[in-house]
């Protein structure tokens, strides 16, 4: 059965349209710089990140139909197949990247250059690409109508959806603005409160909630269910486990802590708890939930990977037509095998031979797991946290067995484990992309060389990214906890120095275990048991908003464009604030942030900045009404 002459796109194989313009490269460059340091601000944060393809598509579509005046939805979708490039590269590198800085804040090795970081990013996302080429005929065509790529198909729809008009590029553009708004209101003249908590006396926990925009963003893209897991985990660490140990441990002084437990709590509070053992119990939850999820998940990768093997050798494709033609196979394997090499050979990239065939052995079977893997369930659900932490046990181990140990070592399993989660990401990302235009009716190769130019845009983006954060506020600190990268750092240390507090790691992994067994998803659970509550209550907000909104009793057609209306503006709240994170980074590392601070000049107090803070979020909550629930529509 060939699904190739069957399906009819969007834009039949015989009309040829504008796909690859200048417009559309210099717009998708743009939106994956701006979508790849926003991520990159959010991921280190709150530990996850959100896809940007529907949000570039629509801006895309409002800029090039409604300011532009044409009519090329090939020329959009080219635009965000290059601005959801970025990131996803930003996805796999902040998951793993930070922890050379943290490294270096201990003093055990010196800070990565920029031009280290970029290389990494930049051959694992071409990787990630190129890897992808040759399962596009296997996974896309021939298994199009039993693979559905929701996150594909959906930004499809906005786009033909943007064929009748594309007013909905305002929603997002609006998001924008109102964040950009509230977080420098927040942050930057810091009026009100961006944290609000409660305690309750001769009692050790602590409730309230951040008032961040795209925090609360967050829940509402995720929905209510996992929202509510994230919030039921940082209720367990803050108000269950942080006054356990105070209580019990109050005379004690508990390894890796070098104080009492009770002065720890009286200078510092319950954040001084959670920094010293909560963070090491939600490590051990997370590591064993991704194990899990991997686990899991292994019946489904084995079939996927033979299923795609079969395909790749079974499939190819034969068409002379536009919509069949990728980029030559002999440039593919050429470039991989240029590519590996460079990851062996650059000295700004710590890997050896060995690690350079890790990279490809397992950067090849993840990113054909990734690639089939979201187009089954969504890329929200690809376990490539569970992938990245079995890859960096595996190569920790390997490469302490052969020699390679120490400093050397460790450097050197992140930097293999931050190309693979690369790989992974981008091959997923790609996926979707192509699973797009095979709907519309793009040129396939034209929507890889896009793919490139977004990874290469990125990349050279990523380093400074992370640079200007470190320098304006530390990873592992209270702005930026980044705990994907603080858990991947502490699984290299266990398995090379072994000097982690394990009764606290294991303490989380049975934890992970129990909530598994109950059939809670263990993931969103345990990074709720690692981040702040204060995130977690704020993440909950967004996710009860949602849930009201998908319980109206409206039209279906009514209800759905509600939904998305929200959806597109809380992912505008998300660039947005992410984009003033980076400016008030920017402002911090110059200086010039002390002269923005009215806080201090007004001499506001506590309460009158609380109060504010309730303020600003009720009316972040009804901005968030105001462009869903109560716009207007024709």
């Amino acid at each position: 059965m060939n699904n190739q002459k069957e399906f009819k796109p969007y834009i039949p194989a015989e009309k040829i349209t504008p796909e690859i313009t200048v417009t559309s490269i210099i717009m998708g460059i743009i939106l994956a710089v701006i979508f790849g340091a926003a991520n990159a601000y959010l991921g280190l944060r709150v530990g996850m990140t959100v896809s940007a393809s529907i949000p570039a598509a629509v801006i895309s579509m409002g800029v090039i139909r409604v300011i532009m005046r044409k009519n090329s939805i090939l020329e959009s979708n080219i635009v965000q197949t290059v601005g959801s490039a970025g990131e996803s590269l930003a996805a796999g590198a902040i998951f793993t990247l930070p922890a050379l800085f943290l490294w270096a804040a201990e003093g055990k090795m010196d800070k990565p250059g920029i031009v280290s970081i970029t290389l990494i990013a930049l051959l694992g996302g071409l990787l990630g690409v190129f890897f992808m080429v040759p399962l596009r005929n296997a996974l896309i065509v021939k298994e199009h109508g039993i693979l559905p790529y929701p996150e594909g198909t959906a930004c499809a729809e906005v786009l033909l959806a943007g064929e009748k008009g594309g007013a909905n590029a305002s929603t997002v553009f609006a998001g924008m603005g109102f964040a950009a708004l509230f977080k420098f209101i927040i942050d930057g003249l810091k009026l009100v409160s961006g944290e609000i908590s409660l305690r309750v006396k001769g009692y050790a926990g602590e409730i309230g909630t951040q008032i961040y925009p795209a925090v609360m963003s967050v829940g509402y893209i995720c929905g209510a269910r996992i929202s509510s897991y994230m919030f039921a985990g940082g209720v367990l660490s803050w108000l269950v486990i942080i006054p356990l140990i105070v209580l019990f441990g109050e005379n004690i002084v508990l390894y890796p802590g070098t104080e009492s437990i009770g002065k720890i709590f009286a200078d510092g509070g319950a954040s001084a708890i959670w920094s010293s053992y909560i963070r090491y119990i939600g490590a051990g939850a997370l590591a064993a939930g991704g194990i899990i999820s991997l686990i899991k998940s292994l019946p489904l990768i084995i079939t996927t990977f033979g299923g795609a093997m079969k395909s790749v050798t079974g499939t190819k494709s034969t068409s002379d037509a536009r919509t069949a033609k990728d980029i030559n196979l002999k440039i593919v394997l050429a470039s991989i095998a240029i590519l590996t090499v460079l990851v062996w050979l650059v000295p700004a990239i710590p890997v050896t031979l060995l690690g350079a065939v890790i990279v490809v052995v397992f950067g090849f079977f993840f990113a054909t797991v990734s690639s089939r893997m979201v187009g089954l369930v969504g890329s929200s659900n690809n376990p490539v946290s569970g992938m990245a932490i079995a890859t960096l046990l595996i190569t920790t181990l390997i490469l302490k067995a052969t020699g390679v140990i120490g400093i050397a070592g460790m450097r050197s399993a992140i930097a293999i484990g931050s190309i693979i989660c690369i790989v992974s990401a981008i091959a997923g990302d790609t996926s979707q992309d192509l699973k797009t235009g095979y709907l519309l009716g793009a040129t396939p190769y034209k929507q890889q060389i896009g793919e490139i130019v977004g990874v290469v845009a990125a990349a050279f983006a990523i380093g400074g990214t992370l640079y200007l954060l470190d320098s304006a506020w530390g990873f592992g600190s209270e702005q930026l906890g980044a705990p994907q990268a603080t858990l991947m750092k502490l699984i290299i240390e266990g398995v090379m120095e072994g000097n982690l507090p394990w009764a606290l790691v294991f303490i989380g992994v049975f934890i992970a275990v129990v909530v598994e067994v109950v059939g809670i998803p263990v993931l969103p659970f345990a990074i709720g048991v690692y981040l702040p509550v204060q995130l977690n209550a704020c993440i909950m907000v967004g996710g009860l908003i949602r849930l009201a909104l998908d319980k109206l009793n409206r039209k279906d057609e009514e209800k759905k464009s509600i939904v998305n209306d929200g959806i597109l503006f809380c992912s505008g709240m998300i660039a947005g604030e992410g984009l003033v994170g980076i400016l008030l980074a920017l402002l911090a590392v110059f200086g010039v942030d002390s002269a923005i601070d009215l806080s201090v000049k007004l001499g506001i107090p506590t309460v009158a900045a609380n109060a504010g803070g309730l303020v600003l979020f009720a009316i972040i909550i009804m901005t968030v009404l105001k462009f869903s629930l109560w716009r207007k529509r024709r």
